[in-house]
């Protein structure tokens, strides 16, 4: 699919950038007519040896993503763009184009660590001025700001849509998996035509239907394998509030600063996304917008599902363990590779926890 994609940009003359995950200013890429393909592994077994490159105990998004780089499996994109996002992805800029055989250019971005102050919007916009200059050099066309403009106001409805959706989910007629299935085509469409199907979708909200079972909030990083939902729907479960770095922390929350300069607001967003490990929040913080999010979704339990050797966020998992113990939360911490399957024994953990919950709480 992501081939037919990529092909169908190029036809429009756009050059096609592989992106590693998360944070990163898509709304740039965007204005410079540089089609975004995020790269979260892929799941299931390396692509090649050069995952053996990478020690075995950092995460499968990096080991993956390099023996996908070294295989040839971005032949089709033009350059690579690699946020910053811990020190296995950042490690990952240097071993691509150094053992990976990637040649083509390879771009990094710093977004900040830590809370909003002046300092940090002016190094995220120092940030955006190099990524700028670079993607400026791929593309042959100069940054306009009429264009990054229209491209910042694309995005914005786009999360507010993915924003609907997901805060709406109870009264769609799709189940989890379909709904995560095309949030995610995000990851490699074209906005535009992500935002057509969004906008389909969430003209089927029905307001007098809603779904039954037990309602869970999961955190984590990336809903990997997505057989996950198919297990929760079979228990009798569904996701009810979603923290993932790959989807809900990715959608900002309110601003009032539409009319501020392009880059000016570009700076500004990272801090106005949902408080995430990878970009090394407060942990207070934290922990109140997990505790507020819960509560306002009515979830009777939480599942922490985190990827082995995770390490941004396996450093929170003291914390929501500690803050949901004094709920009186039931919580189920998942760890789980880059199957493409969920693996036997987690699936039995799961079913175990749902089937649990129906008898704590036998009205839902």
């Amino acid at each position: 699919m992501r081939t037919e994609v990529i092909a169908r940009q190029k036809e429009l003359g756009r050059k096609t950038a592989i992106v590693l995950p998360v944070f990163y200013p898509r709304e740039l890429l965007t204005a410079m007519d540089v089609h975004a393909v995020e790269l979260w592994g892929p799941p299931g077994p390396p692509r090649g040896p050069d995952s053996g490159r990478i020690q075995s105990y950092v995460c499968a998004v990096a080991r993956n993503a390099l023996a996908f780089l070294a295989s040839g499996g971005g032949k089709d994109a033009d350059a690579l763009l690699i946020p910053h996002t811990c020190d296995a992805l950042q490690g990952l800029a240097t071993l691509a184009p150094d053992l990976g055989g990637w040649e083509k250019p390879a771009f990094r971005y710093h977004h900040p660590k830590g809370e909003d102050r002046p300092s940090a919007r002016k190094f995220v916009r120092s940030e955006l001025e190099a990524l700028a200059g670079e993607l400026s050099r791929l593309t042959g066309k100069p940054p306009d700001a009429g264009r990054l403009r229209e491209a910042i106001a694309l995005q914005a409805k786009i999360d507010r849509l993915r924003g609907t959706l997901l805060s709406r989910r109870a009264y769609l007629e799709t189940d989890d998996g379909a709904l995560y299935r095309l949030l995610r085509r995000g990851e490699y469409l074209w906005p535009e035509d992500h935002l057509a199907e969004l906008e389909d979708a969430v003209r089927g909200i029905r307001e007098g239907r809603r779904r039954s079972g037990i309602p869970l909030m999961v955190t984590g990083y990336v809903p990997e394998p997505m057989t996950l939902f198919d297990l929760l729907d079979a228990a009798g479960a569904y996701v009810a509030a979603d923290d993932y770095a790959a989807i809900g922390r990715r959608i900002p929350l309110p601003s009032e600063d539409e009319d501020a300069d392009p880059l000016d607001r570009l700076s500004v967003l990272p801090f106005r996304l949902p408080p995430c490990p990878t970009r090394s929040a407060d942990l207070v913080r934290r922990m109140a917008y997990l505790e507020g999010l819960y509560r306002r979704s009515g979830s009777a339990g939480l599942v922490v599902h985190i990827p082995k050797f995770c390490e941004p966020e396996s450093f929170d998992v003291p914390a929501i363990l500690q803050r949901f113990a004094g709920l009186g939360a039931p919580v189920l911490l998942l760890e789980t590779g880059l199957e493409k399957e969920m693996p036997a024994q987690a699936a039995t953990r799961l079913e175990a926890f749902v089937e649990n919950l129906k008898y704590r709480y036998p009205s839902n």
